[in-house]
Formats: C-alpha cells, sequence, structure tokens
C-alpha cells in the first residue's frame, strides 16, 4: 500500500522534482520537465509503477532532514551492524555568469543517490525500474558494461551509472553494495536525447563535486532571503520549496509538484496541478516579494509577457510551462494514490471563465513595483502602462459577468464574492499604482477609482445575508465560503465593519473543525466525495485575526499550523479534518506562500505591540 502522502520529501533542479519516500523510495519524477510525463509512478501505481529504491538490509529509517538551507535531502538509516546515509539531490550548480533573465542555476540533468556508511558496516541495493510515458510504453534497456544501464524511450535516452556493478532483472536494474565505515557508493540517473553525444563517464569525484556545487548554490541563493523572524525554518523551507516549483527557462511557477493525489477518500476530486494558474503564481510572486527575491518575481512577470501575446486582454487562467496546455485526460492505467481514481494529466479548468486573476495579476504586480520602489527593470518596465491599462479595463469589462470563481466549480457559473473583491483590487491597485508610476491621464485615473467605488459598494450590499449573519459566497447565495478571509487581507472587505465580525464568527461556527477550515460545506460543485479541509484557508484565518488584534491567538493558532507540516517541513493541499492526515498535491505552492506571508504578517504585529523584540530586518511588507 502506498505511504501516507505526507511520507515524502522532495528534490529538484528548478525544471523538475522528485518525490522521496522516508524509506528511500523516489516514487515521482516527471522528466525533464516539471509536466513531463512521468517515469517513477510508483505514487499513483503502487504494484506496478516504476521507482527508484535503496534497500537497506535489516535497516530501519533512523530520520531524514535536509541540508542547512538546501534542497538535499539526506536520509539516516540504522542496521544491526552500521549506520549509513544517504543523500538525494537534483544537481544545480552555481550559474556560469549572471544573466538579467533566465536561469539562475545550472541544471545538470541528473538525479543523484549518494551514500556514505557512517559506523560499522552496512549492505543493501540500489533498484530502479523506469516506465515510459507514464507507464503506457515499454522502455529499451542495454547493458553498458563498466556500471552503466541504457533505457532507452524512442528518442530518448536514460543513463543509470553506479559505482558498483550493475544487474537487470526482469526490467529492474539492481546494484547490490557492501561499504565499511567512510566508504561511499553512488547511482546517477541522467537523460539525453538520441542525438546528443554520449556523455563521458560518472565518478565519485564528479559526484561529490556535484554534491558541493548544489549546496553552494542553494545556501547563496538562500542568503538573499529577507526574513529573520521566529519562524525563520519554516519560513526558508516554504521559499525553497516555492523556488522548486519554478521553471527557470521560462519563469513559470506550477501550482504542485504532483498531479491527482486525492482531496477526498472516496471521491473524483484528483486533479494535475504541474501548470502554472495566474493566481497561484502571482501569490507565490508577492511571497517571493515579500522576503526580497526580487528575481523570481520579476521572471514570472517575463513568463506573463511571453505566453500572453495580448498584454493583458485576453489573460487566461492557466498556462502550460511553457505556454500551452495539454487536454485533460484520464490514465486508465494509473490505479491512483491507494487506488483512489482517476488519475488525470491536463486540466479542464484551462476552458473557465474565472475573473480574479485580473486582481490578482495586479496585486501581483503592485506588490512587485513597491518593493523595488517602482523602479523596475527594463524588462518589466516594457509594456508595464499597457498591461495595467489592460488589467484595469478588463476588470470593468468582466464586473457582470458570471463565472467559476477560485475554487473552479463545475458546477453553474455565479456571481461570486471572492471575484468581486478581486475585481475591486485589480482597479485599486491600478489606479494607485497608475498615480505613483505616472504617465496616465488624470481622467483615467478617476474613472478607475469611480468604478472600484461603485463594485465595492455593490457586493457589499449584494453578497450580505443578514439572515445567515454574514457575506455569503456570491450574490443571494446561501453558501458560506472561507475566501471572504482572504479579501479582508487585501483590503477588498473592511474588518472594523461589525459584518466583518459576524462573518469572521459564522465562519468559526460552520467551516472550522477545531484549527482546521473547510473552504465551504457545498455538496453541489461538480465532484463526488467530502474533500478535506483547505490548508490556505486555516492561514488566511491567522491574518484575519491579526488584523483584528487577535494577535495572541493568531500567533498561536499559527504555530500548531505549522506543526501540521511533515517531518521535512512540506504540506499539502489539504487536511483530514477526522485524521489529521494531508491530502490533495504535495507540496502545494498555496500553503507554503500562506506560510511566508502569515510568517511576516505576524511578525509584523508583534513588532507594532512590542518593537524591542522585532529584529529590524523582519519588518518586511506583506499583504497578502
Amino acid at each position: 500500500m502506498n505511504p501516507p502522502i505526507s511520507d515524502y520529501a522532495i528534490i529538484g533542479d528548478t525544471s523538475s522534482t522528485a518525490l522521496v519516500s522516508s524509506a528511500g523510495s523516489i516514487d515521482w519524477l516527471c522528466w525533464p520537465r516539471h509536466d513531463s510525463p512521468a517515469v517513477l509512478t510508483r505514487l499513483l501505481d503502487d504494484a506496478g509503477g516504476g521507482f527508484f529504491s535503496c534497500d537497506m538490509d535489516n535497516a530501519r529509517s533512523a530520520g531524514r532532514a535536509y541540508l542547512a538551507d538546501s534542497n538535499i535531502l539526506e536520509t539516516r538509516f540504522d542496521t544491526p551492524r552500521g549506520r549509513a546515509a544517504l543523500r538525494d539531490l537534483m544537481p544545480l550548480h552555481p550559474p556560469r555568469e549572471t544573466l538579467d533573465e533566465g536561469p539562475d542555476g545550472d541544471a545538470q540533468g541528473r538525479v543523484l543517490r549518494l551514500l556514505r556508511c557512517i559506523d560499522g558496516e552496512v549492505d543493501g541495493m540500489f533498484r530502479l525500474r523506469l516506465v515510459a510515458d507514464y507507464g503506457r510504453r515499454a522502455l529499451v534497456l542495454r547493458h553498458l558494461g563498466e556500471g552503466r544501464v541504457e533505457l532507452r524511450d524512442g528518442d530518448r535516452i536514460f543513463l543509470l551509472e553506479g559505482s558498483h556493478e550493475l544487474a537487470i532483472e526482469a526490467g529492474i536494474v539492481r546494484m547490490r553494495f557492501t561499504l565499511r565505515r567512510g566508504e561511499q557508493a553512488f547511482v546517477c540517473l541522467s537523460v539525453r536525447e538520441a542525438e546528443a553525444a554520449e556523455p563521458s563517464a560518472y565518478h565519485l569525484p564528479r559526484a561529490l563535486d556535484d554534491l558541493r556545487l548544489t549546496s553552494d548554490y542553494w545556501r547563496a541563493w538562500t542568503t538573499q532571503l529577507r526574513y529573520e523572524g521566529d519562524y525563520r525554518d519554516a519560513v526558508v523551507r516554504s521559499a525553497l520549496v516555492l523556488k522548486l516549483l519554478t521553471y527557470a527557462p521560462t519563469g513559470a511557477i506550477v501550482a504542485a509538484a504532483t498531479t491527482s493525489l486525492p482531496e477526498a477518500i472516496p471521491g473524483n476530486r484528483n486533479f494535475d496541478y504541474r501548470f502554472s494558474w495566474v493566481r497561484d503564481a502571482s501569490f507565490t510572486a508577492t511571497a517571493f516579494c515579500t522576503l526580497g527575491a526580487h528575481r523570481e518575481a520579476a521572471e514570472y512577470l517575463r513568463f506573463l509577457r511571453q505566453v500572453d501575446r495580448s498584454g493583458g486582454q485576453e489573460l487566461r487562467l492557466v498556462y502550460g510551462i511553457d505556454g500551452e496546455m495539454p487536454p485533460e485526460q484520464a490514465l486508465p492505467n494509473l490505479p491512483g494514490w491507494r487506488g483512489v481514481g482517476p488519475v488525470r494529466i491536463g486540466n479542464a479548468a484551462e476552458s473557465q471563465r474565472q475573473h480574479d486573476i485580473y486582481g490578482e495579476s495586479m496585486a501581483a504586480l503592485h506588490v512587485y513595483l513597491d518593493t523595488v520602489d517602482f523602479d523596475p527593470p527594463r524588462p518589466v518596465a516594457e509594456g508595464l502602462h499597457a498591461l495595467i491599462r489592460a488589467l484595469a479595463e478588463q476588470a470593468i469589462r468582466c464586473r457582470d459577468v458570471p463565472e467559476r470563481g477560485i475554487w473552479e466549480s463545475r458546477a453553474q457559473e455565479g456571481q461570486l464574492l471572492h471575484t468581486k473583491g478581486m475585481l475591486w483590487i485589480a482597479l485599486d491597485r491600478a489606479e494607485r499604482t497608475g498615480r505613483r508610476l505616472g504617465g496616465f491621464a488624470p481622467d483615467e485615473l478617476a474613472r478607475w477609482r469611480r468604478e472600484a467605488d461603485s463594485l465595492r459598494e455593490e457586493y457589499e450590499r449584494r453578497a450580505w445575508s443578514e439572515a445567515r449573519g454574514a457575506w455569503m459566497q456570491g450574490y443571494e447565495s446561501r453558501v458560506l465560503d472561507a475566501s471572504v478571509l482572504r479579501l479582508l487581507l487585501f483590503d477588498a472587505l473592511d474588518v472594523d465593519d461589525p459584518r466583518t465580525a459576524r462573518t469572521m464568527e459564522a465562519i468559526d461556527r460552520e467551516l472550522c473543525s477545531g484549527d482546521l477550515v473547510y473552504r465551504y460545506r457545498d455538496p453541489d460543485d461538480g465532484f463526488d466525495g467530502q474533500e478535506g479541509t483547505f490548508t490556505a484557508c486555516a492561514f488566511w484565518r491567522v491574518g484575519a485575526m491579526s488584523l483584528t488584534g487577535r494577535t495572541g491567538e493568531a500567533k498561536a493558532l499559527f504555530e500548531r499550523l505549522l506543526a501540521r507540516a511533515n517531518d521535512v517541513g512540506l504540506m499539502a493541499e489539504e487536511i483530514d479534518a477526522a485524521s489529521g492526515e494531508q491530502r490533495g498535491n504535495l507540496p502545494q505552492a498555496f500553503a507554503h506562500m500562506c506560510v511566508i506571508n502569515h510568517a511576516v504578517r505576524l511578525q509584523n504585529s508583534i513588532a507594532r505591540q512590542s518593537p524591542a523584540r522585532a529584529p529590524a530586518r523582519a519588518m518586511v511588507r506583506s499583504r497578502y
């Protein structure tokens, strides 16, 4: 049976990622890109999927952790005769030269597993079963001798190299080892196109160089992060996760590393998140800005500039990491995590109307410009006025058009409060940004302000239910929705309005299960099964508490939520309220963005109450 979703850690190289179980098995790898067909699939096919395991004889896992300020994972094993440490990484070297745009590191296109005996003697075996195209095609294996095996999938060639002799048995490549104290073994998996030259032999000194240079890259990247508050470990880990979810060649940011990990058991709420949602990526860009990682935010703006040829006038909900989205389809050959299907690739939500994206984009742009003091680099400055104008005008045009909203319902469209608030944000931030930047006509700015004020008066009136004592999910709706908490964080609803306190009381009463928060309690959203609580919503509640002066409660809740991360600090999309188990795709950018922004928000709130307690550098901005 598949391990729990929370059993997995992540490694990556800003082009792709892999998930590693606590037992030392890599059970998920899409290669060479985040959205490539998976070649290791045991995460979704326990019996027949591809895997890359480290099986220690008579061993038990003795814990794992990331090397300091890095995405290099170390798993320790104890055996009756010795102890060993396994280091897993996807090598990423410091850049050969500094570029204004594009990758800030030199991804090597390898998965490296380096095992060291730290005491006594250990025995075991590395095993690799690689599959092609999610297991829909067979690979051709060929032993090359000298610790090398080629695995060919048409024009793509995978190469496994090891420090010890490799053998092929029943489609599985094996490398048996015995190590004494101080000795090391490695296996390295790489990929290339058939026409590319065969690489020179990989060996232990190269493996050690990869380890050193990858550590140098990650430590150099984390030194720029501007946070020294009480939650540094959680904030840095979340930032490192978000960096792994970027796609360096284009600047795209994916929503999660996986597809089809279930949100409901039983149910059919399984989706592919290996694409760049404008909403989720904008959240992530604001988190990067909050920490001073301006380049990542600028790279995402570069991505939008390249894939959205309309200049913001026809912005799409979601893009593939190079701009193109594959159609949604089910893979019947994969049974799913613990048999909960369907396994989907692609995402049909791409065809939905979701108008909040104009507010998400404008909010991220406003935060970015604010953090660089409205003096962006030339690539961002080009076309900036046209983009702001397009986002504001689209917000006006979409004001009255029904759509699906933040939760991507596959039921009917509606007039949804969260979307209305985000359209207000598009107009509010466009007007404020325009005044700061200059170059806009006064009449144009005044029109955006009038439209914003009119829209706000409308949604505050039409989404309010006196009978329920709360702002509802939409106009004349009877559904309570936790996304109202997020509008408070954007100032799209007034925290001092008496209706805000009543709404928060209703959410506490109807949507909360202890510290956890459901998005809504509406069974008619087009899917089967009862989903778990939504991790981000619980963090929004922390922010709302902080805004309303309940800082002590907010701090205690935030710390309890952090404790729900897995042993290496990762969070999935949802948490099952009854069992506490993580549900949905892992790790999810949405959840880790919330960790960063609410850690900063709390630190600033505490500093305002007791300035002497807060480090000077902790006072960075966080509005979202």
